[in-house]
Order: C-alpha cells, then structure tokens, then sequence
C-alpha cells in the first residue's frame, strides 16, 4: 500500500502531531512499510493457533477459600480517628 504525503499529514492532523513538508515525504514510505508488515501479517494462516491472552501461560494463585472467625471490629476501629456505635465517624460535608 502506499501512502502519499497527503495522506500523512491528515494522520498527522487527527493525531494533533505538527509536521513539515519535509517531514510528510520522510515519513510516507515509512508509513507505507509499515502498512505493508500489517499486510504480511494479514497472510499468515492461524486457523490451528488458539486465541491467548499472553505468550506465557498464565494461573491465578488462589487461595483455599474458608471462613475466618472474624469479629475484629473492635480491633479495627481501634485505628480509626474517631469511632460512634461501631462505626467509622466523619465530618458532616454540607456545600
């Protein structure tokens, strides 16, 4: 595919990217290349690849899922600035 410099700096515009002449013909055939890559890749045949979210394959560690005692409230509104009837107190924001 080729890419004039017409075309470059229309990419250039909706990218908010200020080029010169200059640099509109230096990057055309370079756009162009790259197009081409993207065409090369659009004929390779991956009918047999299974789609993968990575090249690695990836597990979640999990943990066993069991039921603590809890009932640390108190525990945990030890640290808390201020506390009222078991719960974490804040200012009252009125605009």
């Amino acid at each position: 595919m080729s890419v004039d410099t017409a075309t470059v700096k229309r990419v250039a515009s909706l990218a908010r990217i200020a080029i010169t002449d200059a640099e509109a013909e230096r990057l055309a055939p370079e756009l162009g290349n790259i197009l081409g890559w993207i065409e090369q890749l659009g004929e390779v045949d991956t009918s047999a690849v299974e789609p993968m979210t990575a090249v690695i394959p990836n597990t979640l560690r999990l943990r066993e899922d069991v039921v603590t005692d809890g009932n640390v409230r108190d525990a945990v509104l030890a640290n808390a600035p201020q506390a009222e009837h078991g719960f974490f107190a804040v200012p009252k924001v009125i605009e």
